[in-house]
């Protein structure tokens, strides 16, 4: 079956908005399942599409009680609840455009989003994010009202609670359906704002409906294919990956999509809901690997069978994805997969999925490799807010390094200074209230600059090599990819997280993070004991296994690149922190700021 070029995913959404493809999506599949989430008591609760539709129909007509219409701006601030789906589509019914900010957000950083997108009415989950609101209120003359889903009785003055809900009258959605149009904004994302202030990336209707028809011609699926698969929402919906992931395809698909508050909770969600398909950024892979190992570990002749299996099935995956497989080998496989993966799969709550992605960072093509060899179809997806998510993906013929091929209707290139750009009905509107660096991003023939260096290979499948601007510089003139050396460090058994160092110094370094779950089985294996991480950090034994899975790992690198020395730190760095991204990307000038004692060191 041939992909779909981009004028026929043009002629497919035409005049598609996504309140649209919900109430399609209600009118076919109502009673069915939408939205699940967990009780207090560990029990479960849902509602249908059609209660989503009807809570939706109440939010719009909340929302224009309070006088917003097409055009304006409603600020969402809460975590991935249910309350967040029927809320961000009233906004959507209205003809407003919702918008969501990170829960981390401080005050001032509140201030800055809804200043700056005109924001009218804000609602927020509790009063954690209230007071965040009520502090700088002052400031924001366009703030005409917020919403708080958690009720009190001595609520400031312009400050609602949910009942504004259950107090008018629902809006008809058929009617309401039709006041917006493809181009208006179905939101707007607030880059990381790493290098200055968030930029505001304005997406269309038209973005998403295309990159959801460009998705299901990627995976291969219909919208009756994935009727009835499950989802776990965990991720932050002010990221474009989970609200196309979880939030987009559940308006337009009939998926069951379980809410998951708290990342912490990951684990407990994906064991209760056996999910069809999971996205993670790196990091969530990485931690379930580790937490597989750091449980075999505990059993050593298990561990030492587990990881013979995974040696004598990888190359038989590898065959299986071209289609190489003898029926020999197939019966092998099938054979460790019972003795071996199965369990653990069921272990971790993945023994049902069908599809497994990981984007937003780099990953090692090593880890990619092992979940795929364990029966988990883990492939690597590349997008930005500025392509709505989706640029590259491969479901099936999967090559571990390369982050797939262009998404059906997308044109993928690689300009004359290597960097990555991209053409087709995914890319965006511009920048809020930004034209300058609008003009940066998008040229006169409406390629998007990704700012990522990348190499296209013979089959068109793309590798990434690094952001255009964190490239390592050493003293000796050698420009050098942190993101290549730290996915080769993340590698290294007791190493869990990794940040190369050597912008004009004269050999590159790194700061590497111990891995704390795997360090009781490592240090029972090897008859050590301890009492702190930072005692273990600091034994001999310890510094002596990770310099030389260091050297190990450095192998594939010439001399000019390869790490020569490592500073080992035992404190995890936590996502949505001056170090971390909330996908939990470097922040590279935080880091140097945090560690700038612990940098020199490594050089002195």
């Amino acid at each position: 079956m041939s992909s779909p070029t981009a004028s026929e995913i043009d002629q497919a959404i035409e005049g598609s908005t996504i309140a649209r493809q919900f109430l399609a999506n209600v009118q076919a599949n109502g009673s069915s399942e939408a939205l699940r989430w967990m009780l207090p008591d560990g029990g479960w609760d849902t509602v249908t599409f059609d209660q989503v539709a009807e809570r939706a129909s109440r939010a719009a007509a909340a929302l224009r009680a309070l006088g917003v219409g097409p055009g304006d701006r409603v600020v969402l601030m809460m975590r991935n609840i249910p309350d967040f789906h029927w809320w961000d589509l009233g906004a959507l019914f209205v003809g407003a455009t919702p918008v969501s900010i990170y829960n981390s957000s401080s005050a001032d950083q509140v201030q800055y989003l809804a200043g700056h997108c005109g924001a009218k009415v804000a609602v927020v989950e509790n009063d954690h994010f209230l007071e965040k609101f009520v502090e700088v209120r002052d400031a924001l003359p366009a703030l005409e009202s917020i919403i708080t889903l958690q009720g009190r009785a001595d609520l400031p003055e312009g400050v609602l609670d949910a009942a504004v809900i259950t107090d008018v009258d629902p809006v008809d959605l058929i009617e309401s359906a039709q006041i917006g149009s493809p181009e208006d904004l179905a939101t707007i994302i607030y880059t990381s704002g790493t290098t200055g202030n968030p930029k505001g990336v304005m997406i269309s209707n038209r973005n998403v409906c295309w990159v959801l028809e460009a998705g299901l011609a990627s995976y291969g699926w219909t919208r009756e294919d994935m009727a009835g698969m499950k989802v776990v929402s965990y991720l932050p919906m002010a990221h474009i990956a989970e609200r196309i992931v979880s939030h987009y395809s559940l308006c337009a698909i009939p998926l069951e999509v379980t809410t998951c508050p708290e990342t912490a909770a990951l684990r407990d969600h994906l064991v209760g809901t056996h999910p069809d398909i999971v996205f993670g950024v790196p990091r969530i892979w990485e931690k379930l690997y580790g937490g597989v190992s750091a449980a075999l570990s505990l059993d050593p002749e298990k561990q030492q069978k587990f990881s013979e299996a995974v040696a004598a099935a990888e190359p038989i995956v590898e065959k299986m994805t071209w289609g190489e497989a003898s029926e020999e080998e197939l019966a092998t496989y099938d054979f460790l997969d019972q003795v071996a993966f199965s369990t653990v799969r069921e272990l971790v709550g993945l023994d049902q999925c069908k599809m497994a992605i990981t984007g937003a960072a780099p990953i090692p093509a090593q880890l990619v490799s092992w979940f795929r060899t364990i029966g988990v179809p883990l492939a690597e997806v590349y997008g930005m807010s500025e392509n709505t998510g989706a640029m590259t993906f491969e479901r099936v013929e999967v090559k571990p390094g390369t982050v797939g091929k262009a998404v059906p209707g997308s044109e993928v290139a690689i300009a004359e200074d290597g960097e990555v750009i991209c053409r087709g009905g995914h890319v965006f509107q511009g920048y809020l209230n930004d034209p300058e660096k609008t003009a940066e991003a998008i040229d006169a023939d409406g390629w998007l600059h990704t700012g990522d260096i990348g190499e296209l290979d013979d089959d068109g499948y793309l590798r990434i090599v690094d952001r255009k601007k964190e490239l390592i510089i050493t003293a000796g003139g050698k420009n050098i990819s942190p993101a290549n050396l730290e996915a080769a460090l993340k590698t290294v058994e007791l190493i869990s997280q990794a940040a190369a160092i050597g912008d004009n110094r004269p050999f590159v370094g790194a700061l590497v993070v111990v891995d704390a779950e795997v360090a009781p089985g490592w240090a029972a294996r090897n008859g050590i004991e301890f009492t702190t991480l930072e005692e273990f950090a600091a034994l001999p034994q310890v510094v002596d296994a990770i310099n030389a899975g260091v050297e190990e790992a450095m192998a594939g690198f010439n001399g000019a690149e390869r790490v020569k020395k490592v500073r080992i730190l035992t404190e995890e760095w936590a996502p949505d922190s001056e170090i971390l991204t909330p996908t939990m990307k470097l922040k590279r000038r935080g880091i140097n700021e945090q560690f700038a004692d612990e940098i020199e060191a490594l050089y002195s």
